[in-house]
């Protein structure tokens, strides 16, 4: 039997790449050394990142399969693929934890300015004079823009922080005890940290706008840790010259991996 051909559109990390080549004949997207193998591919990996589209499923004809290595498939043009009959796979329960840690890792920084006392201390001027104090995250309005699986996991350790949570989300999660709000813009007004972990997409692209981030007030720190578009970027930038929020700490951007320089402002 022929040794199955896919196509590989993005880096992965080495023992998933390891694995492929040791399986299937790969070719790489961004190195196609054989045009014509496209018609020979039966299945397309990539990373969450990847973009897989109508124009490379017919590039690409007698694909089978699409397989996301991520939690998030926002990418994949998943109504190209269903009308050509491709079946689209993605990795949801994977990261939950690893996500999960680093949104509060990341409230810690913010709230604690663990990376600007960090860089006061390399800079020798905690000798001069202390490193000011900063707020504290026990006790405070957590406001969680989406209720999945992440979402959940979040909200169990923030309890251990005796924060009070509260989230909004297309639905009520009848399961949960903590307080649904039905819109962003009221979830921001009652919260210290807003933290957005909705998938991507268009249906969420600038959900957190100019309005929003308003809303947020001049004590209260926004945390990214879904896709860069979920966050109307320019609005964000202004938010934080302009003191409308406390501060920002991010995972993503819009337009990675492109740099743009400081994350924080």
């Amino acid at each position: 039997m022929a040794a199955i051909e896919i196509l590989k559109v993005s880096k992965l990390l080495p023992f998933l790449t390891e694995d492929l080549y040791a399986r299937y004949t790969v070719h790489e997207l961004d190195d196609l050394k054989d045009p014509s193998a496209l018609s020979r591919v039966q299945a397309i990996v990539g990373g969450g990142e990847s973009r897989m589209n109508g124009e490379l499923f017919d590039r690409c004809p007698n694909a089978k399969v699409v397989s996301c290595f991520g939690v998030g498939y926002d990418g994949v043009d998943t109504a190209a693929a269903v009308q050509r009959g491709i079946v689209v796979g993605h990795t949801p329960d994977v990261l939950n934890d690893e996500v999960a840690d680093l949104g509060l890792g990341l409230m810690l920084s913010i709230a604690r300015q663990i990376p600007q006392a960090d860089q006061y201390v390399r800079s020798g001027r905690w000798a001069q004079a202390p490193f000011p104090l900063q707020r504290k995250m026990t006790g405070a309005r957590l406001g969680i823009v989406g209720m999945g699986r992440i979402g959940k996991a979040i909200a169990q350790r923030a309890a251990a922080f005796q924060m009070q949570i509260a989230y909004t989300a297309r639905s009520r999660k009848a399961d949960l005890p903590y307080e649904f709000v039905a819109s962003v813009k009221d979830l921001a007004a009652r919260s210290d940290f807003l933290l957005a972990i909705t998938p991507g997409g268009e249906a969420t692209k600038g959900m957190i706008n100019a309005e929003v981030l308003q809303a947020l007030g001049p004590r209260g720190f926004f945390i990214n840790i879904a896709r860069g578009s979920v966050a109307d970027q320019p609005a964000l930038i202004e938010a934080l010259k302009n003191n409308t929020i406390a501060g920002a700490a991010l995972d993503g951007f819009y337009d990675e991996p492109r740099k743009i320089g400081r994350a924080h402002v």
